[in-house]
């Protein structure tokens, strides 16, 4: 009982905070029809900007980490990531109405991070003087492209292998339908630069790219200054005008599910809160090994239940161009974002009954 009514209160306390406030206070100008806008451009520039910020800090501390303490969570966020997917496919995937590569595309980017979602985790942490491990940015691009890999080879094996039971042979001994030239029956191939195309697309996103380039800045520059001086003070005003905006395209977004399946309204609705739970056991795992602290523990959940809304929708966008993007853009970003940014009191509470600050 004691352990509800602390994670109540602590919920409570986090709905008064910056970050939540203007998420709610976006949705409320929604509903109410405000024409209140933010240009595109300023988006974009926003989202640059607090990804060099969360680039560059992880770049300094990594130069100063221990690179064991550093190594085991970068490989429990690959490994969330990598099972989120496995765990959609299992899920969602078999739901009735969903198609496979609708499925695992939705699951791919609630795989992959919202760098908008761990910045506002790190504010609200911030906010409590709760301590975390400054490279827990530098775990971001191992989920992410871990999780996306994993959903586009998955959708791609699914088609080849749905490709290759609809052949058959004619009777001269061609083959009708299917991959042209492949004997029925067969295991088709998957394109050898396939893992390279893809890999190569997520690098050259912009997210993407922002974060790398302030991580390398980070660790073999000297951007100490600039970083104080920029990037530092600006950091929380653009994030509560993202929030703003993320908090309007939400409540925009929830017209956009009527397009797709129940399936995707639940999925959206149960899946932020179990990953998160999968990654603040990984979280758990590490601090039981390395001494991995609290804070980095509810990052590593909120990054897990996070859904990617910058770098993941363009990257699946290439590579999956006949998967459904009103279903995987419309609940992670309808869905998906609020709850797991509306989840981030929860993880607190957990880490702060179980591991204590």
């Amino acid at each position: 009982m004691d352990t509800l009514v602390t994670i109540l209160g602590t919920v409570i306390d986090q709905f008064q905070k910056p970050t939540l406030a203007f998420l709610i206070g976006g949705m409320l100008l929604a509903a109410l029809g405000s024409k209140f806008e933010i240009p595109e451009p300023v988006y974009k520039f926003i989202v640059i900007l607090l990804l060099l910020k969360v680039g560059i800090g992880a770049g300094m501390s990594v130069r100063e980490a221990n690179l064991t303490e550093l190594l085991v969570p970068a490989i429990g966020a690959a490994a969330v990531g990598i099972a989120i997917v496995f765990l959609g496919r299992a899920t969602l995937v078999r739901w009735r109405g969903v198609s496979q590569i609708d499925g695992l595309a939705t699951a791919g980017l609630f795989g992959a991070v919202s760098a908008s979602t761990l910045a506002a985790g790190m504010a609200m942490l911030d906010d409590g003087a709760v301590p975390y491990e400054g490279f827990i940015g530098a775990l971001y691009p191992f989920m992410d492209i871990a999780a996306l890999v994993t959903a586009i080879v998955m959708a791609k094996l699914s088609a080849a292998r749905k490709a290759a039971a609809t052949m058959s042979i004619n009777a001269d001994g061609t083959v009708a339908g299917g991959f042209g030239g492949t004997p029925s029956g067969t295991e088709p191939a998957i394109e050898t630069g396939l893992l390279r195309g893809i890999l190569v697309d997520t690098f050259r996103s912009p997210a993407i790219s922002a974060l790398l380039v302030g991580l390398a800045l980070g660790i073999f520059a000297e951007p100490g200054t600039v970083y104080q001086s920029f990037y530092e003070p600006l950091f929380r005003g653009l994030l509560s005008i993202l929030m703003l905006i993320m908090g309007m395209e939400a409540w925009a977004r929830f017209s956009e599910l009527r397009k797709v399946a129940h399936a995707y309204i639940l999925y959206g609705l149960a899946a932020p809160v179990i990953h998160g739970l999968i990654g603040f056991g990984v979280g758990y795992v590490a601090h039981q090994l390395t001494g991995f602290s609290a804070g980095g523990v509810v990052l590593l959940s909120i990054m897990a239940a996070s859904s990617s809304d910058i770098s993941g929708p363009p990257t699946l966008r290439g590579a999956l161009p006949e998967a459904n993007p009103s279903a995987y853009v419309g609940t992670s970003t309808g869905i998906g974002t609020p709850v797991a940014i509306l989840s981030i009191p929860m993880f607190i509470a957990l880490a702060d009954v179980f591991i204590g600050w």
